[in-house]
């Protein structure tokens, strides 16, 4: 079985990372997995590639500088009749519209996100496109609830899938160490610098944390179009030398191991990986009550749950962790045990190579179908 994965790559968010996961775990299953990425040039998707080809999977690389790109349809049409798949399978907006124009494979979607945009106007041409699709696979039973309420995907084509993750991330360099964040009480976050993931909410709940911990610093691992606005930011408030945006870093596990806790202030999510990443890491987690965020972090359990975009909630939280180091460790521990028992690779990789079966079940393959035409073709000629 031949599945061909189409993704927009700008850089490596949580659904990349999921990918660099599971396309080689599938691989080791048998399964005949190839990458047909739609590079945003505007950003930075080399460090992507550079990964998966560590992996062995296959790929090939389109450039997609823009939303709207007919000539993009033709050559994404033209690299899936080539690589002939029984099964495309695609991952958020650009992937879904040029995948689900440019081939008649049976098709898989993931939805990553719940993003409010997906439920506007754009709710249309969602349905529109998943009426081709076998299956819609969404990581999150909250992104189910979403895409089935609030976007009108049909409840019969939603698969749960939850991401898998069996460690934190492995290094693909080496950094020069923790520069100013040295000796200082790290407050992480792993994420894009955008207003979705609520940093400007962190770094004005700093004035109220250093009130009570004069060392904390706010170290934020990631980039994006948010950084000038961010960087005023602090400044303005007089936290600047307490705040640390490093952008993209080689080896996020050593900043996991620096860090005191793991901060994920979002306005809304699709899952949020780097919980995930936080709890394997033994990291006790203060983040939002939004969207997915309940079903990965057990409020109390394995770390503190807040409203989004209030500061003095987020504040006190990381404040009472900081002063109860016993109930910060408890939690770390506790984090670790929930994300191997509830969110192992290996089950994610079981049912998603299930659901492509499932998919097949409907009908037969395109390889079986070019042979079909193969033979017709043979027997006009011969006509």
């Amino acid at each position: 079985m031949r599945v061909v994965h189409l993704h927009r790559i700008g850089g490596i968010g949580g659904s990349e990372r999921h990918l660099l996961t599971l396309l080689p775990a599938l691989a080791g299953r048998g399964v005949d997995v190839f990458f047909l990425g739609l590079d945003d040039l505007r950003r930075a998707p080399d460090p992507f590639y550079e990964a998966l080809g560590t992996t062995g999977v296959g790929y090939t690389r389109l450039p997609c500088p823009r939303n709207l790109d007919p000539g993009l349809l033709r050559r994404v049409s033209r690299e899936l009749r080539r690589l002939e798949p029984d099964v495309v399978h695609t991952h958020l907006v650009h992937a879904d519209v040029y995948g689900g124009l440019a081939t008649r494979a049976p098709l898989v979607s993931t939805k990553h996100n719940d993003d409010p945009f997906r439920a506007g106007p754009f709710r249309f041409v969602e349905r529109a496109l998943t009426h081709r699709a076998r299956r819609v696979i969404c990581i999150t039973g909250a992104l189910a609830r979403f895409n089935h309420e609030r976007v009108g995907l049909p409840a019969g084509k939603l698969e749960v899938i939850h991401y898998g993750l069996d460690a934190p991330p492995q290094a693909w360099r080496a950094d020069e160490g923790p520069g100013p964040a040295a000796g200082r009480r790290v407050v992480l976050a792993i994420c894009r610098l955008e207003p979705q993931k609520g940093v400007d909410v962190a770094i004005r709940a700093l004035p109220e944390i250093l009130a009570a911990e004069e060392t904390a610093m706010l170290v934020v691992l990631g980039e994006g179009p948010q950084r000038a606005e961010l960087e005023g930011r602090a400044s303005s408030l007089g936290v600047a030398d307490s705040t640390y945006l490093p952008g993209r870093v080689g080896d996020v596990t050593a900043w996991l191991e620096r860090a005191e806790l793991v901060l994920h202030p979002v306005r809304w999510e699709g899952f949020g990986l780097a919980l995930l990443e936080a709890m394997r890491a033994r990291r006790a987690v203060v983040a939002t009550c939004v969207s997915s965020i309940p079903e990965i972090v057990v409020d109390g359990e394995t770390g503190i749950l807040v409203p989004s975009g209030e500061v003095a909630p987020l504040a006190a939280a990381i404040v009472r962790l900081g002063r109860d180091p016993e109930l910060t460790a408890r939690m770390g521990r506790a984090g670790r045990e929930r994300a191997v028992a509830d969110f192992p690779q290996e089950r994610a990789t079981d049912r998603t190579d299930a659901l492509y079966r499932a998919a097949l079940d409907r009908s037969y393959t395109s390889r079986v179908r070019s042979i079909i035409r193969a033979t017709e073709n043979s027997r006009r000629a011969r006509v």
